[in-house]
């Protein structure tokens, strides 16, 4: 309740202010330029590359055939059987995480997140039609003239068109890029793949082109996750206010040097950031460790005479320990953390496991299952039969021959839907068609008094791989009810 003695408390929130971050070169700004090129390309140019599978597979080199349940990804196939080898990789990518985070804390989110990369994009495209930051500013606060209509006009269109482009590339990796990139401007395409661009292009306009730091401070929960999993030892962007402090320009520092540190408040740091954030104030979540304040200071101090590193790479421990005169770790010490190799050997195992796994598998693959309504027909002889559906799996891009044969059940023969009982034998070999599942309709037959028991099928190619995989099921009869 407001007051004399209760003044008008302050405003639950702050307006959102643009950030309009200057243009930097240094080393860390020309490493964002690599990755940001590197990254874009690929995701733009992946859908375009080819790779030879033979004439009854795709040709694109990374595809994800929802159709057909397979993922291609150059000479690895991936079926829907093998699931496993997509959470290895995911959950790779998410361990990956931790560890570049406990190495390097945000690194990620400085340079290779997608929001990072796109927002980088648009930033440019800021420059190249507003100007630098200055201009910018003049601009966002100039009165709406034709001038400022068309310029945001323009630049509003660039933005709708890079949208465009990356909605647009994302389909590509579902379907032949050549044949849908046709179907899809000739309105000949699934309604799905509009749905789809609409609605990426639409996010991509706004987070990239609008959301962009708030999407990092406020909509990304990695934030407040890797509080967990910093401390004093991590490696992160750090402001050494033992040397900067007090802060004082130059003139002051030169008439009392013993009471001014080499900060010289320029700002420079605050107006490189893209996120608008006072790396001086501490560690802190707007932070995403892209390090362009580094390239900022370094510069300053360079122009006014001082050493490097008053922002700079470093951990809480070495910041104290070179306050107190003494020389830092060096930065391969640094990375030795525990948790950090803890982190390497889980990703460096679970990859060496995909890799052992991914050599050592077989292209032929069996399932069995048996018919339990009913379990078993009593035949006119006394003889009993099961019937069982077979599935044959050719994981190959070429047609293959491939014998099945039963053992273990005495006297058991069996022949399947294509061929009559007077061809039951305890063998039959069938033709599964390139990169299939063939489904066969077996019917295995004992004499009259054979006692039932487990049996096995074998499936074998009949090739110079000769891959086998083999089966355990059971037999029904009238004793076992």
């Amino acid at each position: 309740m407001n007051s004399p003695e209760h003044p008008q408390s302050d405003k639950l929130y702050e307006a959102v202010k643009t950030v309009h971050n200057k243009r930097i070169d240094g080393l860390f700004r020309r490493f964002k330029w690599f990755v940001m090129i590197v990254t874009l390309a690929i995701y733009y140019v992946t859908p375009w590359l080819r790779w030879d599978r033979g004439p009854y597979a795709p040709d694109q080199a990374v595809l994800v055939d929802l159709a057909n349940r397979r993922f291609y990804m150059f000479g690895i196939e991936i079926w829907p059987h093998e699931f496993y080898f997509v959470a290895g990789l995911l959950i790779m990518a998410g361990i990956g995480l931790f560890l570049v985070t406990s190495a390097v804390g945000r690194a990620w989110c400085g340079y290779a997140c997608p929001q990072t990369v796109w927002t980088d994009l648009f930033q440019h495209v800021d420059r190249f039609i507003d100007g630098d930051r200055n201009a910018r500013i003049r601009l966002e606060n100039a009165p709406w003239t034709w001038g400022k209509v068309v310029r945001r006009g323009v630049k509003w269109a660039i933005y709708l068109l890079v949208a465009f482009a990356t909605g647009g590339a994302w389909i590509l990796y579902f379907a032949d890029a050549p044949t849908l990139f046709r179907d899809f401007f000739a309105l000949e395409a699934a309604p799905v793949a509009y749905v789809t661009v609409a609605v990426l292009t639409l996010a991509t306009f706004t987070l990239g082109g609008f959301m962009r730091e708030q999407v990092c401070i406020y909509m990304c929960p990695w934030p407040r996750i890797q509080s967990a999993m910093l401390d004093e030892k991590s490696l992160i962007v750090t402001y050494k206010d033992w040397r900067g402090e007090q802060r004082g320009s130059v003139k002051k520092a030169q008439k009392e040097p013993e009471k001014f540190g080499d900060c010289i408040d320029c700002m420079q740091c605050v107006q490189v950031c893209p996120t608008g954030i006072d790396i001086r104030e501490g560690p802190q979540i707007g932070c995403i460790t892209c390090a362009l304040c580094i390239d900022a200071c370094d510069k300053v101090m360079a122009d006014i005479g001082r050493p490097r590193g008053l922002i700079d790479y470093a951990t809480l421990e070495d910041c104290k320990a070179e306050a107190a005169g003494e020389e830092p770790k060096p930065v391969w010490k640094t990375l030795m953390h525990p948790r950090t190799l803890v982190y390497l050997g889980i990703w460096s195992a679970i990859g060496l496991g995909l890799l052992f796994a991914l050599g050592t598998r077989t292209h032929t693959d069996l399932t069995v299952s048996p018919d339990r309504n009913p379990p078993f027909m009593l035949m006119s002889d006394g003889s009993v039969r099961n019937a069982y559906t077979l599935r044959l799996r050719n994981m190959e891009s070429r047609p293959r021959e491939m014998e099945v044969a039963i053992a273990g059940l005495e006297g058991g023969v069996f022949w399947t839907g294509t061929i009559g009982r007077d061809d039951a034998a305890t063998r039959q070999v069938f033709t599964v068609p390139a990169d299939a599942t063939l489904p066969v309709r077996a019917y295995v037959i004992v004499p009259r008094g054979t006692v039932a028991s487990d049996f096995t099928f074998t499936v074998t190619s009949l090739d110079e791989q000769r891959e086998q995989d083999t089966v355990e099921t059971g037999f029904t009869s009238p004793g076992d009810e």
